[in-house]
């Protein structure tokens, strides 16, 4: 097993792990969760996204299905901010069926009968996050997230899955405003606001939960353009594998990292869509929060 430090930052002398394998398979995804020692305990959920109907790039059913059967976990959703498939609960129950996540676990959508605000301690943007009201149903969160570019956010990995992706509807359009009222033009506001909103939003769920989750990024479908678009981009990279950590910040660290050291040719579109949307700085705020660290070591399970 190999082992590689990485360094954006010197505050943190004990770097997370962040467990990697090219094998994007389920039992790849196994592997680098046995890698984490993760021990749920209570009642599981597995926050991923359902994808909008059109899209194909979300992860696949089959992909997860050992992985979320091991954990005997609940798939956990929330409503979209925007008009599409998945923006009522009767449509996003529709799409949840259509895109098979029914048939292989339990399916709650946890803003269908509410929401709750839950604080953000430290921030500067908002004072509390909307989630979901089943969203304190559950003990333990596996975060299970698709990689790859996004229009507004630059890019998609842990930290807008547990910010955007856990808030409910009027969460998310408080995330996108930059700011509590959530009555002014949510899809128009700040770049950095919203980014620092989403930022402190992640951090609001971690320290809820106190710390007890896990996140696994799975880096395939690597499209300019997020699991939310109805008809996105054609993928710009190869797969590249599965990344894994118990810190958001580090395992969303690593998959940027390996964009930027790619040699594939498709790489400059990815970096075009962070680097334009100053998608990076989700990472430097989420810092400044203290959610996590850019220090990681990077532990190649496929290295022997």
């Amino acid at each position: 097993m190999a082992s590689t430090y990485q360094s954006h930052d010197t505050d943190y002398p004990m770097a997370p792990a962040v467990y990697f394998t090219r094998d994007i398979s389920p039992e790849g995804l196994m592997r680098v969760y046995e890698a984490l020692g993760a021990r749920p305990t209570g009642k599981v959920a597995v926050k991923l996204s359902t994808g909008e109907g059109g899209n194909r790039h979300y992860l696949d059913p089959n992909l997860i299905k050992d992985l979320v059967q091991r954990l005997d976990g609940t798939i956990v959703e929330c409503n979209t901010a925007y008009a599409g498939t998945r923006d009522t609960n009767d449509a996003h129950w529709r799409t949840i069926k259509e895109h098979g996540f029914l048939d292989i676990a339990p399916v709650d959508l946890q803003d269908e009968e509410g929401e709750i605000e839950i604080p953000v301690e430290g921030g500067r943007r908002i004072t509390a996050d909307i989630v979901g009201l089943h969203f304190t149903d559950y003990d333990y969160y596996a975060v299970l997230s698709h990689f790859k570019g996004h229009v507004m956010g630059g890019f998609g990995g842990a930290l807008k899955n547990i910010s955007i992706g856990i808030a409910s509807s009027n969460g998310k359009k408080r995330l996108h405003s930059g700011q509590d009222d959530i009555l002014g033009q949510h899809f128009s506001g700040d770049q950095v606001a919203f980014l620092e909103a989403m930022a402190e939003g992640a951090t609001a769920v971690f320290n809820a939960l106190k710390g007890n989750m896990c996140f696994v990024n799975v880096m395939n479908n690597l499209s300019v353009d997020c699991d939310c678009d109805g008809n996105p981009s054609a993928p710009v990279m190869a797969d590249v594998g599965v990344f894994a950590s118990l810190d958001p910040v580090a395992v969303d660290q690593a998959c940027v990292d390996t964009v930027y050291l790619s040699d594939d040719p498709g790489r400059d579109a990815l970096v075009e869509r962070i680097e334009s949307r100053l998608g990076v700085h989700i990472i430097e705020h989420a810092v400044e929060m203290g959610l996590g660290s850019r220090d990681y070591r990077l532990i190649d399970l496929d290295a022997r």
